[in-house]
């Protein structure tokens, strides 16, 4: 079995060379590859992805769904792990990711929490041991094997927000899905630049309006105006 890793991103030039090495220091080459698809970065990006060791694929869409569906298609691995540019990997990732193959899943994440002490996020991380789809998000990475990835038709590119749990629930009313009991850290610069607060009803409006049916327009929208990010 092998593992593509694949990393959509957009102006990640500060965080990118980090994942690499890191994937490639705890990772083994010949059952892994890299993939870094760029969305049009405007800075260093992809010239430092590809002298890191990964292969860049560069599209003109800055967009996760389709930035991730290409890589998809790229990719020459068994499983797809796909992983956002600013976390920190689980050193045994891949050895997560096998034996959670070999106990009969086809599909999981991990567990998280953030690089702040804030007692806040802490709270927040605490609760992605726990199965439910609001507990879930890309932030989370996520491996699926290739045979059901093509069998789900990949993400949805009409998605252009909430396409992480828009395949997770594909995935669990056809497969197994596993959370796996270690933690990975995710960024908290989102709530650095804006308040917690904010951030929450944010994440809580868009998610109810999600599953009322509303429009990706609308959603997409309505988390711009709330929320300032550099993404």
């Amino acid at each position: 079995m092998t593992i593509s890793v694949i990393i959509p991103t957009y102006n990640e030039e500060q965080n990118i060379v980090r994942l690499i090495e890191s994937l490639k220091r705890h990772g083994d080459d010949e059952s892994r590859e890299i993939i870094v698809v760029d969305g049009g970065s405007s800075d260093d990006t992809a010239r430092l992805a590809a002298a890191a060791g990964a292969v860049v694929v560069k599209t003109a869409v800055r967009q996760r769904s389709v930035q991730m569906n290409l890589g998809a298609e790229k990719a020459g691995g068994d499983v797809f792990y796909f992983v956002h540019a600013d976390v920190v990997v689980e050193p045994d990732y891949m050895t997560d990711i096998f034996q959670s193959l070999s106990r009969g899943y086809e599909s999981g994440c991990y567990r998280y929490r953030f690089n702040s002490n804030n007692l806040s996020l802490r709270i927040n991380a605490f609760f992605t041991r726990f199965p439910f789809l609001w507990c879930r998000g890309g932030d989370q990475t996520l491996f699926v094997t290739k045979e059901l990835f093509r069998n789900l038709g990949g993400f949805q590119e009409h998605y252009l927000i909430m396409e992480d749990y828009d395949i997770i629930e594909r995935i669990k009313r056809k497969s197994s899905f596993r959370i796996m009991p270690r933690e990975i850290v995710v960024s908290a610069r989102k709530y650095d630049t804006n308040s917690y607060l904010r951030v929450q009803f944010a994440n809580f409006l868009v998610f109810s309006l999600y599953f009322w049916g509303a429009s990706q327009h609308r959603l997409t929208s309505l988390y711009k105006k709330l929320l300032k990010t550099d993404q």
